[in-house]
């Protein structure tokens, strides 16, 4: 009777054909629902990673289609390179900094609109979508290599495109994650799964430099196809709601977050709160299930979001944090390349590969900020210090990273550490905390609306701050790390209220060793 009953809830119309035709060895019960989550986790990360190896081409191919940039204590030797026209002139640098605004400004376009739209239709779906479209638009702008284009309305275009549908999946995979898993170490959670970002910038530096040597555009070629490969394992196999494989958990753990977010409030109002819910679904079985359904699908408005405790400020602060992160997503390969190393300049390929030791220490800071801010309880106090934190480090780059070998790296790996920590976070668990508070009742359809609004604002960030680096980078790399360090310190002083309220309602709560001792 009971296999019967999973027979039935399991939703053919929503579960993945993969999954469809294989119910009987993956569905209910010889699945666990603990399976599931980590298959979830498993392949939003495949996914997300993918999108980010497809953005890494063009950070690696800047120093092969730029000019030669000399400074008066940083001369490259002479390899007889001229560039790819129209970005080996004068105004070249110039130039890969429009090229990126153009797709970073498509991508924070079409991250407020995807969100929207996720909101109101298959998310699986939707993002497999953008998924293809990205790979397909990431092979165009390699083809330019073979079809020798030289207009850069071409690349120009083709870039923005991109950025369209590369906006599709953030909101998409945040929100199915956020489907499976309650608050409880969320920011552990979130921080483990958000190193895809990292790892996918590592594994799209390595392919686009291995393959470099054969030609910049089998460094777009072969990101492209990955991404491709990866939409059809997500067609396949992704899950988007437990509902769909008849799991019967969202219900349960929407009323736990919400009793977590209403830390404060005494056991008897919980209680009461458990016994209105259990006299709700007594009252009519069916009615409650149609009920819940609604409310579950009910797509939050666009500006109600925003008014939202803490997705405003939250928003702004990942503006300046996104924009000091993507200008060294798009140019630290550029950077390495033009910087001596102990007096010795790197090759193109070598300076890639290079490059992901800063992405490296990304994951290790996305997972050290998600989890102390679990242990603390108070994301905003996380993000701050790491903010605080990559200040000194970025300095300590710039004076001392071309000192040796090693101290780059060393360097290189903290500064990495310290500017992902806060990015990594408000992307994830801070995004999914403010998705399912008590303003929107836990309502998980709400999910890829504020994440949209969070990372939309942080993506215009984004585009602005490798556009200023084009064109700051011609008057010398100093004035570049100090618009950073400046962006930095306007990112803290966005978090400085939510910060005040954590520290206050910690210390009101005795939830902190030291207000818990003088108590």
């Amino acid at each position: 009777m009971q296999q019967q009953q999973q027979d039935k809830s399991f939703n053919d119309t929503q579960a993945p054909p993969c999954l469809y035709i294989l119910t009987s060895s993956l569905k209910p019960p010889n699945k666990t629902l603990t399976f599931h989550k980590f298959l979830v986790l498993s392949i939003t990360f495949l996914a997300y990673a993918s999108f980010h190896a497809s953005r890494k081409p063009p950070s690696i191919v800047k120093s092969i289609l730029g000019p030669t940039i000399h400074f008066n204590s940083s001369t490259l030797p002479d390899t007889g390179e001229t560039g790819w026209a129209p970005f080996n002139g004068p105004e070249g640098p110039h130039r890969l900094g429009e090229l990126d605004l153009a797709f970073l400004s498509a991508y924070a376009l079409g991250m407020f609109f995807a969100g929207h739209v996720g909101d109101r239709i298959n998310l699986r779906l939707f993002l497999v979508f953008g998924m293809v479209s990205s790979g397909v638009l990431t092979i165009v702008f390699g083809l330019g290599y073979w079809l020798s284009v030289h207009s850069f309305g071409f690349y120009v275009t083709v870039q923005f495109v991109g950025g369209l549908f590369q906006s599709i999946g953030w909101p998409c995979v945040v929100s199915i994650v956020g489907n499976w898993f309650g608050k409880d170490n969320r920011g552990l959670i979130m921080g483990i799964w958000n190193s895809h970002m990292s790892v996918g910038n590592i594994i799209g530096s390595v392919i686009a430099s291995s393959v470099l040597e054969f030609g910049w555009g089998w460094s777009f070629l072969v990101p492209g196809v990955l991404v491709i490969l990866v939409g059809v394992l997500v067609f396949g196999f992704l899950v988007v709601r437990p509902e769909d494989l008849g799991f019967e958990v969202c219900e349960k753990e929407e009323i736990e977050m919400s009793m977590e977010v209403n830390g404060g409030q005494s056991p008897d109002a919980a209680s009461v709160e458990m016994e209105e819910v259990e006299l709700l679904g007594k009252g009519n079985e069916n009615s409650n299930s149609s009920n819940v359904d609604l409310e579950s699908s009910a797509a939050i408005g666009f500006f109600e979001a925003w008014r939202l405790p803490g997705v405003a400020p939250f928003a702004f602060c990942l503006f300046f944090s996104k924009l000091v992160a993507y200008t060294f997503l798009y140019w630290l390969p550029f950077y390495i390349r033009h910087t001596a190393v102990a007096g010795v300049h790197l090759s193109h390929k070598t300076a890639g590969i290079f490059s992901t030791v800063f992405d490296i220490g990304g994951v290790f800071g996305g997972i050290i900020a998600g989890h102390t801010s679990d242990v603390i309880g108070a994301r905003a106090v996380t993000a701050i210090g790491f903010l605080f934190l990559s200040i000194p480090a970025l300095v300590l780059y710039r004076v001392y990273g071309s000192v040796s070998m090693i101290t780059n790296i060393a360097l290189m790996f903290l500064s990495g550490l310290f500017v992902n920590g806060p990015y990594s976070l408000i992307t994830t668990a801070v995004s999914t905390d403010l998705g399912t508070q008590e303003g929107v009742k836990g309502n998980a359809r709400a999910l890829a609306t504020v994440t949209a609004i969070i990372d939309g604002t942080g993506s215009v960030g984004g585009a602005l701050g490798p556009l200023l680096a084009g064109y700051i980078s011609t008057r010398g790399w100093n004035s570049v790390f100090s618009m950073l360090i400046l962006s930095i310190c306007f990112a803290s002083l966005l978090l400085i209220r939510l910060v005040k309220a954590e520290i206050r309602g910690k210390i009101g709560e005795a939830k902190w060793f030291w207000s818990s001792t003088t108590a």
